[in-house]
């Protein structure tokens, strides 16, 4: 059966990306989203007119609402209007540099926005509630690979520190009402659609315009590259199962050397990016890599887009999408 689902974040990168494996399975999606200037407008208007595409073609209903998480009175309409079954919560001021610049922002969008949500949810009807958290809620911790069991208390900077309330509150409301709430801990996504501060973008926008990019502490920084179809995967079953209160890992389980990750992407485009050397950042880690055995045992979750096919697939995409405009 078909079910309705609100997509908050829906004209972003993860967001347009799980409004339509909804879609495409047949259900109704309402997409929220304010269209930020954070990047390009424009080019988020692009991901909903792709998504808007994607629902003509296989003949399911897409919603898109412009407006802001943090209005409580059109959150509660929608919810209100709409009869949802779940709700994926990607909505989200990005970047945990920018966020020491601006915690207010961060904190009002990613915790304001998100309590918004959570009550609304308990005045229409509770539904199932999946949440964008990130790995970067571990900070610096000496568990490795990371594990959700992890106390993940000592954040780093102001956005992992929003994400993280967030997730704690979700667990408040859990626990006072019962809402089914899974926080899932996304560990550097990347692909198609992606945001113009990702790494990959900012190297083929090197090489393209020829601007400098800072290669932090040398590129000698691992990560656990995850292709957003395999999140997006993550996504959707988190919203299909009540597990009650879970934080759930969603990477690929196999860091790989920022400075080869930027090779492999230079070796696609077939010329050197213009790259400066920079410290790594005291927000910054050296390491992620995620324990997915609780994915995979709680949401049938298996990743299975290698760094380089994704690698490729961005690729294709950024000379589509981007170089020819």
């Amino acid at each position: 059966m078909p079910k309705s689902v609100l997509v908050t974040g829906a004209a972003g990168f993860i967001g347009s990306h799980t409004s339509e494996a909804f879609l495409k399975r047949g259900d109704h999606v309402v997409g929220l989203d304010n269209l930020n200037d954070y990047y390009s407008p424009a080019r988020k208007r692009l991901n909903v007119a792709e998504v808007t595409a994607t629902a003509q073609k296989v003949g399911a209903t897409f919603e898109f609402v412009e407006g802001d998480i943090r209005d409580r009175a059109l959150v509660d309409r929608l919810f209100s209007q709409y009869s949802f079954e779940s709700v994926a919560h990607l909505a989200a001021m990005a970047g945990v540099r920018i966020s020491v610049e601006d915690p207010w922002l961060y904190y009002d969008v990613n915790l304001t926005g998100s309590l918004n949500l959570l009550d609304a949810a308990l005045r229409h009807g509770k539904p199932n509630f999946a949440f964008a958290g990130t790995s970067s809620a571990y900070g610096r911790s000496t568990v490795v690979p990371f594990v959700e069991t992890d106390a993940a208390d000592r954040p780093l900077a102001p956005y992992p520190a929003s994400k993280r309330a967030a997730e704690m509150l979700g667990h408040a409301y859990y626990h006072l009402h019962g809402i089914d709430f899974t926080a899932l801990r996304f560990f550097t996504v990347y692909g198609p659609r992606g945001r113009p501060d990702m790494m990959a973008y900012k190297v083929l926008d090197s090489i393209r315009l020829g601007v400098e990019v800072p290669l932090y502490n040398g590129g000698q920084m691992h990560r656990d590259w995850t292709y957003v179809e395999d999140i997006v995967s993550g996504v959707v079953a988190a919203c299909d199962r009540r597990l009650g209160y879970e934080v759930i890992n969603l990477g690929r389980g196999e860091p790989v050397l920022l400075a080869d990750f930027v090779e492999g992407v230079e070796r696609l485009a077939g010329s050197a990016a213009t790259l400066k050397e920079a410290p790594m950042m005291d927000a910054d880690v050296s390491y992620t890599y995620a324990d997915i055995s609780k994915a995979q045992r709680l949401l049938d979750y298996a990743p299975k887009t290698s760094v380089e096919v994704g690698v490729r697939k961005f690729y294709e995409w950024y000379q589509k999408a981007v170089a020819a405009e």
